[in-house]
């Protein structure tokens, strides 16, 4: 993962922890996806703590002038994908993350968790 990808994935990180996202996870996907080179994937108790971890990490990154390209599922708040080019964040309702479970799907790649 390139050191712009890895500061992006960290940033969206830390937004979604000041928001008390659960179990946040970066999934090294360079060279598996022909997409994206990385997910950061993470859980929150209702749909709107999804929104407001979402809401957080696009205010946090445009602060840095890092664009996010596209949105999806903020109406619903059960899963928002945030894409910001070489990283898209997964917000999940704990629901949603246990049904989709990403990480099996993407699991050939490194993970990073916080500790």
């Amino acid at each position: 993962m390139s050191d712009t990808t890895n500061k992006i994935a960290e940033k969206i990180m830390v937004a979604a922890e000041n928001k008390k996202a659960r179990d946040v996870r970066i999934l090294d996907v360079e060279g598996i996806s022909m997409v994206t080179d990385s997910f950061v994937i993470c859980s929150a108790q209702s749909n709107t703590q999804v929104k407001a971890i979402a809401d957080n990490i696009e205010d946090e990154l445009g602060k840095d002038g890092i664009e996010m390209l596209h949105k999806e599922g903020y109406r619903e708040g059960r899963w928002i994908l945030m894409d910001f080019g070489t990283c898209i964040a997964h917000i999940f309702a704990e629901e949603e993350r246990e049904y989709y479970n990403l990480e099996r799907l993407w699991g050939e790649g490194p993970v990073h968790e916080e500790d």
